[in-house]
């Protein structure tokens, strides 16, 4: 057997996130496991760099399977380009190390967050980012981010907080960049909780919104408490980015 990595993009807008679930079969992995288990005859699991929630993008998704010695990665690469639907893509099909695993070998992972903060919504990009016609105060939300970024305990900050592993994360970076009425939101770390991007999102909003102060960051780290940080922002506006190994 040999291993191959893949990485996808696609526009998570209708479906029920990454992972392959038994309730339903529309999901990105769903799809990809039951393309490549066509095409090859036999069945096929994939393992991806993490699981986006539904609604949510990717640009650069990585995945890595296993298959017979004599399987030829460009096979699957044109069946995969010529049969799975459109919003979904095959960006790159390569033999890989053996030890490669797309999620325990991943070193950094970048999120970008799109917000839309003018009068009118976008009906052409309505589906890639969040609509808030606020006036955000771009100052204090850089002087929160500036509190959050660092090697935390991020419990507050995910909707998964009864979770008996480790809740302790590194984000390296959190970065804001303004054109005109876009705000872009840039989260780079070496690890992300459930719903850990979209919270801290929300809870950036907030501060831009004047609803919150800077200052209450520490506070909402220290608290491990789901309740205290902001609301979970919509999916749609939340692309995983880059992966780096």
């Amino acid at each position: 057997m040999k291993r191959l990595k893949l990485i996808l993009a696609y526009d998570g807008t209708r479906y029920d996130g990454w992972q392959r679930q038994g309730n339903t079969g529309n999901t990105v992995q769903g799809r990809i496991e039951a393309l490549l288990t066509r095409t090859m005859g036999a069945p096929v699991e994939i393992h991806g760099c993490g699981r986006t929630d539904a609604g949510v993008h990717a640009r650069m998704q990585v995945c890595h399977f296993d298959v017979p010695d004599e399987e030829d990665p460009s096979r699957l690469l044109a069946a995969l380009r010529q049969y799975l639907p459109e919003d979904i893509a095959a960006r790159s099909l390569t033999e890989t190390d053996p030890r490669f695993h797309a999620r325990l070998s991943c070193q950094e992972k970048t999120y970008l967050y799109r917000v839309n903060t003018g009068e009118t919504r976008d009906v052409f990009s309505r589906k890639y980012e969040l609509f808030l016609p606020e006036r955000l105060d771009d100052g204090v939300m850089l002087e929160a981010a500036k509190l959050l970024t660092g090697t935390h305990d991020f419990r507050a900050f995910t909707n998964n907080s009864r979770t008996k592993k480790s809740t302790v994360r590194t984000v390296s970076g959190i970065r804001l960049e303004r054109e005109g009425d876009r705000l872009r939101l840039w989260f780079t770390g070496d690890g992300f909780l459930y719903n850990m991007v979209r919270i801290l999102t929300g809870t950036l909003l907030e501060v831009g919104e004047g609803k919150r102060r800077p200052e209450e960051m520490p506070q909402i780290l220290a608290s491990l408490d789901r309740t205290q940080a902001g609301p979970l922002a919509p999916a749609q506006g939340l692309t995983l980015w880059e992966v780096v190994y």
